[in-house]
């Protein structure tokens, strides 16, 4: 091998940075910060109950909000066949991390706040995934406007913006609706459904995303809505126009998707969302 190989070799591993040299990459790699690792699983549990928590703000700033509907389920280090969730009927934007609520994979709340009330239906669609998923930490779900419109199409998102590329042939489209999800059978088919992608969207319903970690459940919900929105004023710009939407080609969409829609790159580019919540709340989430 050449002495330079290396060097000028593209990569396309270091998140956000396609087409830098393969030592350049390593390099930068080196010194993004990286998930937390805990010896102590008492220790892990207060961390990622914290960013639970501050993912409820997240949600909230966004406008994920709606009514009582809505929920992020974090599996639980301590023991890993137990989920935290919001309460039923708590306001994101007021959840704390002692207001969380854990709860078992029949649905059994078992520790948490004073307000003990869990949506069920949150726990038949999350409790099949986490069961099926055993690679998912957390999972999230919730009605955002652009989510649920695009929902309304029955098709899968279009690959025609860089930041699209991350569901590149990682998300699938969950084409019924049952009403209200309370049947354990329904939370089974959307699993199913959603097999080892990323995200899902779910007709006449809304977003499901899930992640290794919280912070990258939460990242690929608010970029998938986001898609959600580009998509919906792309077609109806290019309506108007009776033109049609340029599309990536597949070659470009497969490696870009490696360094934008990565296990790290989801976690990586939702450090300012939680950042900023941090700095907004003066980290009283954490209480």
């Amino acid at each position: 091998m050449a002495p330079h190989a290396q060097e000028d070799k593209p990569t396309n591993f270091a998140p956000h940075e396609p087409g830098v040299s393969e030592d350049a990459g390593m390099k930068m790699l080196s010194k993004m910060p990286k998930p937390p690792k805990f010896d102590d699983p008492y220790e892990a549990r207060k961390y990622w109950k914290g960013r639970h928590a501050a993912a409820f703000r997240i949600f909230a700033k966004f406008g994920f909000d709606e009514g009582v509907a809505g929920h992020i389920t974090l599996r639980d280090p301590v023991e890993p066949d137990t989920f935290w969730v919001n309460p039923f009927g708590t306001a994101f934007g007021l959840i704390n991390a002692s207001d969380l609520i854990r709860v078992n994979e029949d649905g059994e709340v078992i520790d948490g706040g004073s307000n003990r009330l869990l949506n069920t239906a949150a726990f038949m669609i999350h409790s099949a995934v986490h069961k099926a998923r055993p690679d998912v930490m957390a999972a999230c779900h919730s009605h955002t406007v652009h989510g649920r419109a695009f929902c309304t199409l029955g098709r899968k998102l279009d690959t025609i913006t860089q930041d699209a590329c991350a569901f590149h042939n990682d998300h699938v489209l969950y084409d019924s609706f049952n009403g209200v999800v309370l049947a354990e059978e329904e939370g089974r088919n959307i699993a199913k459904a959603l097999g080892q992608n990323k995200a899902a969207l779910l007709q006449n319903h809304g977003l499901l995303t899930v992640g290794q970690t919280v912070d990258e459940a939460v990242f690929w919900f608010v970029s998938m809505d986001k898609c959600c929105h580009s998509q919906l004023l792309a077609e109806a710009a290019a309506a108007s126009r009776g033109d049609k939407l340029v599309h990536i080609h597949e070659e470009d969409a497969v490696f870009t998707k490696k360094t934008v829609g990565s296990h790290f790159a989801g976690y990586f580019s939702a450090k300012p969302l939680f950042d900023v919540i941090h700095k907004e709340t003066g980290g009283e989430y954490l209480a």
